[in-house]
């Protein structure tokens, strides 16, 4: 591509509204355009990186066995009543109501396609021969961000590849699982990114049934729970610890329980800032109902409960904060008083309570608190569990090393579904035995324009992008120095076509602007490989041949010029296949 016969337009300056370096660099290196708030126009440069993201995806899903379809963006809002997501989603699904004739039709634009593939599916399988199946599409999704922002890393229209399998039995699923997940550590190898697989919440199936891959970045929005030494990751919300059930004989401090008088403070911060005591002092009475049942959990003052961890440590299906009503009958208190010594229903804990000495807690009656609650004395335990959100500094559950915490991009997530959306959209098969039985379903997705963005904001220096090969929107850069200048642009012009014969992607920069200005422009774009021909170097018949990470340029002879760069291409690319330890 001739850069005249284009539309890349490059800004000097950073944007004022840009907040990022992707969102800064896109912008500036003339790949992207806002048209309103959470929606971009992609220019050709921009493009050709999502495209060349979208091609190393289906050339990976297809690897492993996934047959692309393509869905429709408008959908029946009835389906996602059948599923019950029209609710939940809230204001983040798009709704519509169109007028037909004389009657209104009610429709969303899909934020993605659980219940579209599984309507698909419920028309065209019956029996269990027809399983396993994986369908994938790249389609483009909505969802009604509310605080859009980070450029295209957080809109409302974005590119996304949806896979979706279908099984019989949980082996099955297991086998899709585990093939989309290799599939995905390729698809990011092959794109160049430095990415982390990390354990997130499990389905509804349970086990490790769900891994998000995430992209180390400083302005990641996500946070990573993360051991070096082990290779140990997670989100958040699934993170273990190390931490063990601590010495439960009880406390032998001497100090006699006493009851204050605390007016009004019914929180943690409130309690402490009477009492004048540390939340690290406190212990945090949280009653929860699972499977109806009232339980109460045990947490350190400043901890926060991780409501998976206890569901998980309880064996329920079904986990809520209790009501008010239930909290009175089971405290004889109001909200905010609640503590373990008397409490009337059964009690877990998290590993750091027993070890506080000489704690503060509600004395389940309103307005009161006990001082010098001690294990053992005040209240029993048998055990304890792992209940709360991970800290820094927490021992790893692999290597017992003390793990930190990374931000990330999430760009990828598998997850299995079990039965939820088959069992709502009656998607059945026939087994073996003539018995009908819901499919099980698992969900694959990539975020297509992520992949770009997180390579935008990772990878980068002060003078522009430094795209992986596979992504960047052309893979050699020919500049000639003197566009006015005949016998130059004839060798440049010839050396263009033979790079292009080789099947190497050229753009070909024959604007006639000054030299500094092209080279600024190549080093924004970020372009990885230049040849620059004119000036001593025509004279001398040599090209320089410069690696946009280079320090300074190879002067390589004019009729070799061709084969050198078409070769560096190549190792390019192959280096990015090797096997990789990530």
């Amino acid at each position: 591509m001739r850069w005249s016969q284009s539309l890349i337009p490059t800004m000097k300056e950073v944007p004022a509204d840009a907040e990022i370096p992707s969102h800064q660099l896109m912008l500036r290196a003339g790949l992207i355009r806002q048209l309103m708030a959470g929606a971009y126009t992609y220019l050709p440069l921009g493009w050709r990186s999502v495209q060349k993201a979208a091609q190393i995806i289906r050339e990976e899903m297809e690897a492993a066995g996934a047959v692309e379809l393509h869905m429709p963006a408008l959908q029946p809002i009835e389906l996602f009543d059948r599923t019950g997501r029209n609710e939940a989603f809230g204001s983040v699904l798009v709704r519509l109501d169109v007028t037909r004739g004389d009657r209104k039709v009610h429709m969303a634009l899909g934020p993605t396609h659980e219940e579209v593939v599984t309507d698909l599916i419920s028309r065209h399988i019956n029996s269990y021969r027809q399983l396993p199946l994986t369908l994938y599409q790249i389609q483009t999704k909505f969802r009604n961000e509310e605080r859009p922002r980070f450029g295209v890393l957080r809109t409302s229209e974005f590119l996304m590849k949806d896979a979706y399998s279908f099984a019989s039995t949980l082996d099955q699923l297991n086998t899709s699982y585990d093939a989309m997940y290799a599939a995905y550590c390729r698809i990011f190898q092959r794109c160049g990114l430095k990415y982390i697989p990390v354990e997130a919440e499990s389905g509804p199936i349970g086990g490790d049934a769900s891994h998000e891959f995430m992209i180390p970045a400083e302005n990641g929005e996500d946070q990573i729970v993360y051991c070096e030494s082990s290779g140990y990751a997670a989100n958040l919300e699934r993170a273990e610890t190390g931490r063990k059930t601590p010495d439960l004989s009880g406390s032998n401090s001497s100090a006699a329980l006493e009851k204050v008088y605390t007016p009004k403070a019914g929180s943690i911060e409130a309690v402490c800032k009477f009492l004048k005591c540390s939340p690290e002092q406190m212990i945090k009475t949280l009653i929860y109902v699972a499977d109806e049942k009232p339980v109460t959990v045990l947490l350190r003052g400043d901890h926060d409960a991780n409501e998976g961890k206890i569901r998980r440590a309880l064996g329920a299906k079904s986990l809520e904060l209790a009501d008010e009503k239930t909290i009175q009958s089971v405290t004889n208190a109001g909200i905010g008083f609640a503590g373990p010594v008397g409490i009337k229903c059964d009690v877990i804990a998290d590993h750091d309570v027993p070890l506080i000495t000489d704690a503060i807690s509600g004395a389940n009656e309103t307005d009161q608190h006990y001082k010098n609650v001690n294990l053992g004395r005040d209240y029993q335990l048998e055990t304890t569990y792992d209940l709360r959100d991970a800290c820094e500094g927490d021992p790893c559950p692999k290597s017992g090393e003390p793990m930190k915490f990374v931000h990330g991009i999430e760009v990828g997530h598998v997850f299995k579904l079990g039965t939820k959306y088959s069992e709502s959209l009656g998607a059945e098969f026939l087994n073996e035995h003539e018995k009908r039985e819901p499919i099980i379903m698992g969900c694959y997705g990539i975020g297509v324009n992520r992949i770009v963005a997180g390579l935008a904001e990772t990878c980068h220096d002060k003078n522009g992008l430094l795209w992986p090969i596979s992504i960047a929107p052309y893979e050699v850069l020919i500049i000639p120095l003197k566009t006015d200048d005949e016998e130059l642009m004839k060798i440049a012009e010839k050396m263009y076509a033979d790079l292009k014969g080789q099947g190497v992607d050229v753009l070909f920069d024959d604007r006639p602007a000054r030299p500094g200005v092209k080279f600024k422009d190549a080093d924004l774009i970020g372009i990885p490989f230049r040849i620059v021909i004119g000036g001593k170097g025509l004279q001398e018949g040599i090209a320089e041949v410069k690696a946009r990470t280079a320090e300074g340029p190879e002067k390589i002879p004019l009729d070799q010029t061709v084969e050198y760069v078409s070769k560096l291409v190549k190792e390019a690319k192959a280096e990015l296949l090797a096997p990789s330890a990530t």
